[in-house]
């Protein structure tokens, strides 16, 4: 491991040594921020950055880009200067074990589910990869996966210099007839290419890069096999629907549009 590497962790691992302090100091009373940083710098998780710079995959990690209840996302480089977003899901996360069954269950793609916690992650961050894999090689704009080892997955940072490209619900179109065509072409390209459902698309699942859409956060996306595949589908079209009708776009009723995806494929 490089000099260069080895900073990296020990400053991971101050991190997770100052959380564990500030841990020590509350009683009952716990920050959101103080046990999203308990978390997410486990000694679990570090050992897996640690195996992932071994191998070369990583060679920097810079500052957080996102943070949610579910996932805390940073970027970095590879030895050869290309810029990566290393996201890494929380592990205790109780509520988020509960909310993501539903797009396990019934998936082909996924008959023997371990039920703890922990296995779940594990699980959920192997389906975003194996959905990002499947929907690239299918020609769908979405970010291309590199690697994932438990609970940390590795992909292409879509933004520059650690700035994540803005999501669509955060930037003015200049033509949004034209975006919302290409959405759709990516959303029907997913489902018949790819056999995927996005399962959580809206404006806050797409970004806006080099003037075009990059749907992303596909962990939940289920095959066309999952039997509320047809529902998941329509909702997503639903939110599609309504976003682009506010901007003055003649969108068609949502049936006609899931027609229009799905075709003869599925019904």
């Amino acid at each position: 491991m490089s000099s260069r590497q080895r900073k990296v962790i020990e400053k991971l691992t101050r991190r997770e040594q100052r959380a564990d302090r500030e841990q020590r100091m509350l009683k009952k009373d716990f920050t959101s921020e103080r046990a999203v940083l308990e978390e997410v710098f486990d000694r679990s998780t570090l050992m897996t950055i640690y195996y992932l710079m071994n191998k070369g995959i990583i060679d920097e990690i810079f500052g957080s880009v996102k943070a949610g209840k579910e996932s805390k996302l940073y970027w970095g480089k590879d030895k050869e200067g290309n810029t990566l977003a290393i996201k890494i899901f929380l592990t205790v996360a109780a509520e988020f074990k509960k909310g993501m069954l539903i797009y396990i269950q019934g998936d082909p793609r996924f008959t023997r589910v371990k039920r703890d916690t922990r296995s779940l992650i594990y699980l959920w961050a192997q389906k975003e990869f194996k959905n990002l894999h499947t929907a690239f090689k299918a020609g769908v704009h979405v970010p291309k996966p590199i690697a994932v080892r438990r609970n940390v997955l590795i992909m292409e940072f879509i933004g520059k210099k650690g700035i994540s490209a803005p999501l669509l619900r955060e930037i003015p179109l200049k033509n949004p007839d034209r975006i919302y065509r290409q959405i759709l072409a990516n959303v029907k390209r997913l489902y018949r290419k790819a056999r995927l459902v996005h399962a959580d698309l809206s404006e806050y699942n797409i970004m806006i890069w080099k003037g075009k859409p990059v749907l992303f956060d596909v962990s939940q996306a289920v095959s066309w096999k999952h039997p509320m595949a047809s529902e998941f589908l329509r909702r997503d079209l639903k939110n599609v629907i309504r976003y682009f009708k506010r901007l003055g776009v003649a969108v068609p009723p949502v049936e006609e549009l899931f027609k229009k995806v799905a075709g003869n494929v599925k019904s």
